[in-house]
């Protein structure tokens, strides 16, 4: 096992092996680390990336000080043929299915965020094969900060295979561009800023960062966190924006995804309207993009059809997952497969405008 570290840049050479417990490196730590239970506690963040796998497999894990993270993986083997994936943190997905041949070598560059104070990584798939991996701490990169509800969160590594989308959207985007997620569970426009939520990332956003904004689940309810499409939804969409504008960075909203709720001619009932459309006026009067996932999700529902949407939302039998043992039948929330396809969604929004094209990867 091969190691270098230097302030704020470590680099690892693989095959490591898979201790017990974690190694010393300076003022750091590292190595491979499997735990004897998963979080279900999503205000806790301390899920590892190899906790969203079934089954469970270790997290390579170093503790660093918070912020963000560039990070270059070299992915082959001089010995066989390779099919590699990776994630990194809370499940945040990177590399898919990366295939190398006999003697090949792939690298790939991309950034992340450091979660209380450590970086973790899975590497897996039909025959993983990662070579070696530096870890070097940038300032310079681009951010986009999410806030949202439980489509977008983080989802804990003890509800897998629930994904949201952010957990997914790091996988379309250029190596100096990371993802702060701080969406969370039954969040409306009202409460994610009644908790100070919005205040956290505005403690951290800076000048040509972006914060995308997704609400109304949360927001069409009659309960205290509930608001208004006509009054008070607007409202407080526009503090975001103004916020984030005081901060130099770009506020984009996005309509909500649709549930899986179908008429009797294969239609999706629209259960958001009213929110929909106070969302695009509000845009249209602030002058800021706004991605219509509502209009994406409806198209590919319909097209998939009634029983076809099952595998993207949170539908399974008893006894299928460990974690859900008595069986899902949830018609919001996705599976990861089903995250991936509404990231997928946010990204061909993306691509329509000129100003976030460039947060990309090349088709």
């Amino acid at each position: 096992m091969n190691q270098f570290s230097q302030k704020d840049c470590f680099q690892f050479s693989f095959p490591l092996e898979q201790p017990e417990t974690l190694h010393d490196l300076g003022e750091h730590h590292f190595g491979f680390v499997e735990r004897e239970s998963v979080s279900r506690d999503e205000e806790a963040r301390n899920s590892l990336a190899g906790e969203y796998h079934i089954p469970v497999k270790p997290s390579f894990v170093i503790t660093v000080e918070q912020g963000f993270y560039e990070i270059k993986v070299k992915i082959g083997s001089p010995k066989v043929e390779g099919i590699t994936s990776v994630k990194s943190g809370l499940g945040h997905i990177i590399l898919e299915n990366i295939h190398t041949k006999y003697n090949e070598r792939k690298e790939y560059i991309f950034t992340v965020e450091a979660v209380h104070g450590q970086l973790s990584f899975l590497f897996y798939g039909e025959n993983p094969v990662v070579e070696g991996l530096e870890i070097k701490r940038v300032t310079n990169g681009y951010t986009i900060y999410l806030a949202g509800d439980s489509t977008v969160t983080d989802q804990p590594a003890g509800q897998y295979p629930y994904y949201g989308w952010g957990q997914s959207l790091s996988s379309f985007l250029n190596q100096n561009v990371a993802v702060s997620n701080h969406a969370h569970s039954g969040r409306s426009t009202k409460s994610f800023m009644t908790e100070r939520r919005l205040e956290r990332i505005l403690n951290q956003i800076k000048k040509g960062d972006f914060l995308f904004i997704q609400f109304a689940h949360n927001d069409e309810k009659d309960n205290e966190g509930g608001t208004l499409a006509d009054s008070t939804y607007r409202d407080y969409l526009k503090k975001y924006i103004d916020s984030a504008k005081e901060k130099g960075a770009m506020p984009v909203l996005i309509t909500p995804m649709h549930r899986r709720q179908f008429d009797e001619n294969g239609k999706i009932i629209n259960t958001h309207q009213k929110y929909i459309e106070a969302m695009k006026q509000v845009a249209l009067q602030n002058g800021v993009i706004c991605l219509d996932l509502a209009a994406e999700s409806k198209d590919l529902f319909e097209r998939l059809g009634k029983q076809e949407t099952k595998k993207l939302f949170m539908w399974s039998k008893p006894g299928e997952y460990e974690l859900h043992p008595n069986g899902t039948e949830d018609n919001t929330h996705f599976t990861e497969m089903g995250a991936s396809e509404i990231a997928a969604l946010v990204v061909s929004q993306m691509r329509q405008h000129r100003s976030l094209q460039g947060l990309l990867k090349h088709p």
